[in-house]
């Protein structure tokens, strides 16, 4: 067992949360939804096979609580991405609450005193994966363009359910996760906030052009709100054992989000 020189803070995470339970009303000003509900789906998650290896430089790299005032050297982040990658497919196989720290360490092939030099417990190591999880679909939220009432706002609009489609497979076992029965609760604050951000981006996105053109659009919020349980929804399903066309199943959502907000293609 190696320990590691402690040097600087590194990157602490954000509280985790529920999957899609927002309701999108906003608190003018202050950015924050003013009231919440919890949807709990109760599907399996067991997509087959290993998920896909995350590149360096993620979030989840710097550890969790245990690490979070050090600066880890190579080995060290090695041995953390180990251990994410052996903890997300223990959360996959088994589920949150079937998961031990003894399932994770022995796939890892890393001692017990080495897992709690980089994290707590199996929440503090969910905890990190979740923090890559929010930082990618943040991203996402962030790149949710101007959807135009033309093809060219209806291709662009495509794109993006893409680009929601791929961020959501590359960190489904730990968004299916929130947004079940084995979510554990102390888990919601920042899912919470990602609903949130994501259904106010796609408010944006979807009536700036209306807006710019005179066309108020009403409860634009609440429609933004639907097309996310729904996109959040077939996502769910897709990452499951149900096989269905992401690509073909992507471009629909996003002509039925198009027609939600009252677009259309001349």
């Amino acid at each position: 067992m190696t320990q590691e020189a402690d040097r600087s803070p590194a990157q602490s995470g954000a509280g985790p949360g529920h999957g899609p339970v927002l309701q999108p009303a906003v608190a003018a000003g202050t950015g924050q939804p003013n009231a919440a509900g919890q949807a709990r789906a109760s599907g399996q998650k067991r997509a087959a096979g290993r998920p896909p290896r995350k590149p360096q430089g993620r979030p989840s790299l710097g550890g969790g609580e245990p690490a979070r005032d050090r600066e880890l050297r190579a080995q060290g982040r090695e041995t953390v991405r180990k251990l994410l990658e052996a903890g997300m497919v223990e959360f996959e196989e088994r589920g949150f609450n079937g998961v031990r720290v003894d399932d994770v360490v022995r796939r890892a092939g890393i001692s017990h005193g080495t897992f709690y030099l980089y994290f707590s417990n199996k929440e503090d190591l969910f905890k990190a994966l979740l923090r890559d999880a929010l930082h990618d679909m943040e991203i996402v939220a962030g790149d949710f363009p101007v959807v135009t009432g033309d093809e060219t706002g209806l291709k662009v609009l495509r794109q993006w359910v893409r680009k929601f489609f791929a961020a959501y497979a590359t960190h489904s076992t730990v968004l299916r996760t929130l947004s079940s029965a084995n979510a554990p609760g102390e888990m919601f604050g920042d899912g919470l906030r990602l609903f949130f951000t994501i259904t106010e981006a796609m408010t944006t996105g979807m009536t700036a052009a209306a807006e710019a053109a005179g066309r108020h659009q009403e409860k634009g919020e609440l429609t933004a709100f639907a097309c996310l349980m729904m996109l959040e929804r077939v996502n769910f399903v897709i990452t499951t054992e149900v096989e269905l066309p992401a690509d073909e199943m992507a471009d629909k959502i996003a002509e039925i989000m198009f027609a939600a907000f009252g677009l259309a293609v001349a």
